[in-house]
């Protein structure tokens, strides 16, 4: 029985050093997204940004887009003359136009799919993300991300964001590596700093929106259910008082 238990515990420890390991690999600290799912102007940016600039290699085969113009205030007709570039039906999942085996030819692999990414990553990972690539001569495609190193895909946002080079420390004791320390804009895009970082901000809201569209729903009863149970507490309070007035 001890033994079975040490053992566990081992795997455990095992598993957390990896998974440590796995995020000191993909590069340090994160920045602070700050998005609201309660804007709603910039979610509508976000699927706008992601429409154009995303949906050509990644689906989002868990909304639909009924649901999205639901949940962003936007028509039928919005939606489908300006956010559907597949021909799909209203009622049907963002899906990508792009054919499996020509996607395997250009990045090894059929794109994934980033319905549920912020929940799996979470929201200042994608931020961050979106603000890490930077030109590499040494990837097939010409681009490396400082967050995901040797990512396979090229910066969506770059004649947004400019075109950054990576600035590196000392190599490494051990194995002669040069970690990149920071980022530098070389040159710019066709927006300033900030407000590309609200360009990624919107994306990165967008993102967590579909991650779990029923949270915009649910934020917004929970106003309710507060009033509700603040209600039903006073209620409470003047029936227990009611009881309890005749009891010395």
């Amino acid at each position: 029985m001890t033994k079975t238990l040490t053992s566990r515990l081992a795997v455990f420890a095992s598993g957390l050093l990896i998974s440590f390991s796995a995020l000191a690999a993909e590069g340090g600290d994160k920045l602070q997204a700050g998005n609201d799912l309660s804007d709603r102007a910039s979610l509508q940016r976000g699927a706008q940004l992601y429409m154009n600039y995303c949906s050509g290699c990644h689906s989002l085969k868990y909304l639909r887009y009924s649901r999205m113009a639901e949940d962003l205030g936007l028509t039928e007709e919005e939606v489908m003359n300006n956010l559907n570039f597949t021909g799909a039906k209203f009622g049907e999942q963002i899906q990508v136009s792009m054919p499996h085996d020509p996607a395997g030819k250009w990045f090894g692999k059929m794109p994934p799919d980033l319905s549920t990414i912020a929940r799996v990553r979470g929201s200042d990972w994608i931020y961050t993300y979106l603000k890490s690539f930077y030109l590499d001569e040494s990837r097939p495609l010409g681009w490396n991300n400082k967050l995901f190193p040797n990512a396979s895909m090229p910066n969506p946002f770059w004649e947004l964001q400019g075109l950054q080079h990576a600035e590196y420390g000392k190599p490494d004791a051990a194995t002669g590596e040069r970690h990149v320390e920071s980022l530098k804009l070389t040159q710019p895009g066709r927006l300033s700093t900030q407000e590309f970082d609200q360009v990624a901000r919107d994306v990165t809201n967008f993102l967590e929106y579909a991650g779990e569209p029923a949270a915009l729903k649910r934020q917004s009863l929970g106003v309710w259910v507060v009033l509700f149970l603040a209600a039903l507490s006073f209620l409470a309070y003047l029936l227990k008082q009611e009881y309890w007035k005749d009891v010395h």
